[in-house]
This record gives structure tokens, sequence and C-alpha cells, in this order.
């Protein structure tokens, strides 16, 4: 286990997948799998994804997720151009403070890693509560420059909002 991984021991974490497509089955989500799967990795404690179709359902599935409590939500998915894209959206109202240097270090990830793209993605990054929550991208590349960019930051991030120093 890297040292990463044994910081994020004790952090509680839910996932939402925003996609139409995967939650009719049109496709697995892939996506919310990899996020769930690399946060187990990190030692999180987190249940499968929630996956919803974008539209309203979005801001019901992060209302639920916020009431258990986690110390992080991420969501994968709806952050692009499309008319159906409103992740950012859902998201934006339940923040109480805005942490926006993660969402423009996962938008500088991408671009950096040669995915001009990337700079398209609008997901926000704040806090809800005591909760952090971090929109990704839908793609598995996306994600996986989003959890590159959050692995050696989460920790430090959930002790801070629980009130540790700097």
């Amino acid at each position: 286990m890297s040292a990463g991984e044994s910081r994020a021991t004790g952090i509680r974490a839910a996932v939402v997948t925003c996609s139409t497509r995967a939650a009719a089955g049109v496709y697995p989500d892939r996506g919310g799998e990899l996020v769930v799967a690399t946060l187990r990795g990190w030692g999180v404690d987190v249940a499968d994804a929630t996956v919803v179709p974008d539209g309203p359902e979005v801001r019901v599935a992060l209302e639920a997720a916020l009431a258990t409590g986690p110390d992080l939500l991420l969501t994968t998915g709806g952050t692009g151009l499309t008319p159906t894209d409103g992740t950012p959206e859902a998201t934006a109202p339940l923040l109480d403070r805005l942490v926006p240097g993660i969402a423009e270090a996962i938008r500088a990830q991408g671009v950096g890693a040669g995915v001009p793209t990337a700079m398209l993605s609008r997901g926000v990054s704040g806090l809800a509560g005591r909760t952090l929550v971090v929109n990704l991208p839908g793609s598995t590349g996306g994600v996986r420059d989003a959890l590159a960019v959050l692995e050696p930051v989460v920790a430090h991030a959930v002790s801070q909002i629980r009130g540790g120093d700097h």
C-alpha cells in the first residue's frame, strides 16, 4: 500500500454517474466503476456508484448522497457541452463554498495529457457542508486524469474540512 492509499483510510465517499445511456443500460457505467475501484484502492470506504440519467434526477441523486454525510462526493459525466449535460448546474446550488482550483487542475491535467477538448469540461468543485464535491468528466480517460489530480490532495483536503491544520 502506498502512502497515498494509507492516508485515505477513514474517508467515506459517494459516487454518482450522470449518464442517460448508462442509466438506460445502453452501455455499462465504466466511469463510475473506475472511480469506485480507484477510491477503494486508496483505502476509501465507498459503495457502488449510483447511476442516473441526465436531467432533474442528477440533483435528486446528489442530495440523497449528501444526506448520507460522505467526506467526498464525486460525480462522473454530464460536464460537457451537449444540450443534456447539466451536472455542473445541478451541483452548483448545493455548494456552500467553491474550490475552483480542483476543477481547474483537472482540466489542465487533461490538456497537458494531450487532450485539448478537456478544456471544454464545465465541471465544478466545492464544499457542500462538510463534503468535498467534485464533478469529473464522463470519459474513462477524463476520469483517470481527474483521479490523478485528486489522489495527492484528497486526504489533506478532508483533514482540513474536518478542522485539521494546513
